[in-house]
């Protein structure tokens, strides 16, 4: 019988650090070969076209949380990707930050087709150090994601002294006391630290969540939880931009618990990209807009509270 194909569950909350660690892991210089599927929680991707140099293995699945109405598509994804092994030496399944990896995990024993040609390898989540201990009280899957890491990676620990540092782990280790944390900052790790870990421990899942290898055991998103997104053809104003994404992270930034975009700037070759969590905004002219691309404006808020109309409207104004 053929050596599974080891598949990483990559987790994580809302801004916490996923796409940059998956970017790490892409372009290292480790000499193996990943195909990746994303998932996207809102109508307009973007995280695919944050993965940088896996053009031809990113399978993306939108509009719709990969641990719930999706799930057909990781199927049908891995079934496809079955059909091409010898090209990848491994998978990568990065979640949408509202998703539970329960269900996803999940898959990989409830359908015998995938769990007869790939093995769940790890599930790795990445948590934001500073924001981590307010996700815990106000989002459910924050906790699952911890509940369910076999690995932890605490992100942006520069951001946080070594008294609140601690704090956070203590939380952690009150939740899961058997996953691996390491802090770091931007996701800079030794890949084979995260990945080939063989550390799924199913026996612990079932004493976390003793239904979970049952057919249709899911949970629920908040109701209360958001995404609004706008796309605008062609190029946006930056002298109209960049004041207006600035000034409603400050007023909305206690609502919004993740903003993102690639925006293009008039007679500029490379593209502007920003990523946010709450009120801390970090943006730059990245990659060049490759040939045949169509040269437009795509821009994703993810929160509470937050007005449709006046976001798509602001963006609207700000069209070069």
């Amino acid at each position: 019988m053929s050596e599974k194909i080891p598949v990483t569950v990559l987790t994580g909350y809302l801004g916490a650090g996923k796409t940059t660690l998956l970017n790490r892991i892409l372009t290292e210089p480790h000499g193996k070969r990943y195909a990746v599927i994303v998932n996207e929680f809102g109508e307009i991707g973007i995280d695919n076209d944050l993965v940088v140099g896996a053009d031809e293995e990113v399978f993306e699945m939108n509009n719709g949380c990969i641990c719930c109405t999706v799930r057909g598509d990781l199927i049908r994804i891995m079934d496809g990707l079955m059909k091409r092994k010898g090209k990848f030496d491994a998978i990568i399944v990065e979640t949408t930050g509202l998703a539970d990896p329960a269900p996803v995990a999940q898959t990989f024993f409830v359908d015998q087709d995938v769990g007869d040609a790939a093995r769940l390898d790890a599930v790795v989540t990445v948590a934001d150090a500073k924001w981590l201990s307010e996700r815990l009280r106000d989002a459910p899957e924050a906790k699952n994601q911890i509940a369910f890491a076999d690995v932890i990676l605490l992100n942006k620990a520069d951001l946080v002294d070594e008294a609140g540092l601690q704090a956070v782990e203590r939380q952690i280790r009150a939740i899961n006391p058997a996953a691996t944390i390491h802090r770091t900052e931007h996701c800079a790790i030794p890949i084979d630290t995260v990945l080939d870990r063989r550390a799924f421990d199913l026996d612990r899942i079932l004493e976390i969540e003793p239904e979970f290898l049952e057919e249709g055991h899911h949970h629920h998103h908040s109701d209360e939880i958001q995404s609004i997104s706008a796309r605008l053809p062609g190029a946006v104003d930056p002298n109209k931009f960049m004041p207006w994404i600035s000034d409603l992270t400050q007023v909305q930034g206690p609502d919004i618990l993740r903003c993102k975009g690639i925006v293009s700037f008039p007679d500029e070759p490379r593209r502007f990209v920003f990523q946010g969590v709450h009120m801390i905004l970090d943006g730059d002219l990245q990659d060049a807009w490759k040939p045949g691309d169509p040269r437009e404006s795509r821009v994703v808020f993810i929160g509470r509270n937050l007005d449709p109309e006046r976001i798509r409207s602001g963006f609207e104004a700000c069209r070069a």
